[in-house]
């Protein structure tokens, strides 16, 4: 991965096929997409699950460890995690 603000990982699907997730910051906002298959583009996801941001949240938590993101963005996920599903509990 190119962008220093970008972080990955792969998932399964519900029917057991892999998914390639690339997360991206652009503009205090976290972008996500989705790849199938090396070769295919890769998709913008509208509404991400909420096991992906718990990934992205997990990502953040490693990257501020090695100062590679500031320590406010953990809130920022957080935060957005809470807005988009309400009565979610972390930590």
């Amino acid at each position: 991965m190119a962008i220093k603000s970008e972080v990955g990982w792969t998932r399964k699907n519900e029917d057991g096929t892999k998914v390639e997730i690339s997360c991206r910051h652009y503009g205090g906002q976290w972008l996500f997409f989705q790849q199938f298959r090396r070769a295919e583009d890769w998709q913008a996801v509208k509404n991400p699950p909420l096991e992906d941001w718990l990934e992205l949240l997990d990502t953040v938590r490693r990257r501020i460890n090695r100062r590679l993101l500031p320590p406010d963005e953990e809130t920022k996920v957080k935060k957005m995690i809470y807005d988009r599903f309400p009565g979610t509990k972390l930590d």
